[in-house]
């Protein structure tokens, strides 16, 4: 059986960011004239007002500081609440392929590659722009890759399943070198006139490089081995798709056309499911806490990952053991841990073991066990 490996990794990062104070003063002009607009309503107890945001509420609620998008100018417009893209024809590359690209070419760079030697694309992501065609194949188009590519979605999780997937490809000789892109616009399915959630997402896109480790052109990452599961949920969820038109009515109300989630129940639920997934998987691979020298998680709350840390070590874990990114990055979706692994992952000597996790909608959780080389 050939072994596969992590030979490189890439992240795209959009140049336009938003900081908390930013993002509170856009909102609570928004709620202000929500509330002014609604005012006779409201005072009868038929609409409810809109609360005010805060740069405090924000951190305390998630840890994060900043987030980088693709558009702040609509986001930041009160009368406009979300990213707006100029329209692009049909022959022009998609946003996601363009991403992809950029953080391909690094992957490719960082592993020694070059993008002919490429024989599968995954493109795996929370959201695709399109149905069809694949967002993989115009990718595997752009880059001049060969062989074949196909879009995932596994929301959160997406990347650590293509990791999977790719891996399981590799071992099986059916791929030779293989590339996972996440290219996350998560600011276009976010619902930013809605306090509880308008702060949660950022833009980015990651790559990584799966081929057989004997083929590796420098320091890489042993997959030592990978486990993925899928667990039913509605308490994250979207309701966009081609057969809304088709509901009378359904139209109307677009909120749950956007990213939508009881965060309480999401906290109660996925945590336990996240750390009994690790704790098992380290297990039967006969890796101890203690062997454990890094635990790249998904990025979507600093308090989940707090928790997560803490049953995986057994103790408060030390911040160069448990890196987050969210601070800066705000919540990317599938590319969250693949970020925190790739800006910090360098420092680890020949034998480290680490291990990959993310979790999300689904619910859905995966994690890669990795030794470097």
């Amino acid at each position: 059986m050939i072994q596969p490996a992590i030979t490189g990794t890439g992240v795209f990062t959009p140049e336009q960011t938003i900081t908390n104070d930013e993002l509170v003063v856009a909102f609570n002009a928004y709620a202000e004239k929500f509330n002014a607009d609604n005012a006779e309503a409201i005072a009868a107890g038929e609409v409810a007002a809109k609360a005010p945001s805060s740069s405090e509420f924000i951190l305390n609620a998630s840890g994060i500081e900043q987030r980088y998008v693709m558009d702040k100018s609509g986001v930041l417009d009160p009368e406009t609440m979300h990213p707006v893209f100029a329209p692009r024809a049909d022959d022009a590359p998609s946003m996601m392929a363009e991403m992809a690209i950029d953080a391909a070419q690094k992957a490719l760079a960082q592993a020694g590659r070059r993008a002919e030697e490429v024989d599968l694309i995954i493109c795996a992501a929370s959201n695709h722009e399109r149905a069809y065609p694949a967002i993989a194949i115009e990718i595997q188009q752009l880059l001049g890759a060969g062989g074949f590519a196909f879009d995932m979605n596994v929301a959160c999780s997406s990347a650590t399943f293509g990791i999977q997937a790719a891996a399981d490809m590799v071992r099986a000789g059916s791929a030779k070198c293989a590339l996972i892109v996440n290219p996350e616009i998560c600011s276009a399915h976010l619902e930013w006139r809605d306090r509880d959630c308008h702060f949660i997402f950022g833009d980015v896109c990651t790559a990584t490089l799966v081929e057989p480790a004997e083929a590796a052109q420098g320091a890489h990452f042993l997959i030592r081995s990978t486990r993925c599961a899928t667990e039913f949920s509605n308490n994250i969820r979207n309701n966009n798709g081609f057969l809304r038109r088709t509901r009378p009515g359904q139209m109307a109300d677009r909120r749950d056309m956007q990213f939508m989630q009881e965060g309480r129940k999401v906290f109660k639920e996925v945590l336990p499911l996240v750390s009994a997934h690790i704790a098992g998987h380290m297990e039967d691979e006969g890796v101890a806490a203690d062997d454990l020298k890094r635990l790249w998680l998904h990025q979507a709350n600093k308090s989940m990952n707090d928790f997560i840390g803490r049953k995986v070590l057994g103790r408060v874990p030390e911040p160069e053991e448990q890196p987050n990114i969210l601070q800066d990055y705000a919540n990317t979706s599938s590319a969250g841990s693949i970020i925190a692994f790739a800006k910090y992952s360098d420092d680890l000597a020949p034998g480290d073991v680490g291990l990959i996790c993310s979790f999300g909608a689904g619910y859905s959780v995966g994690s890669v066990i990795v030794e470097r080389v």
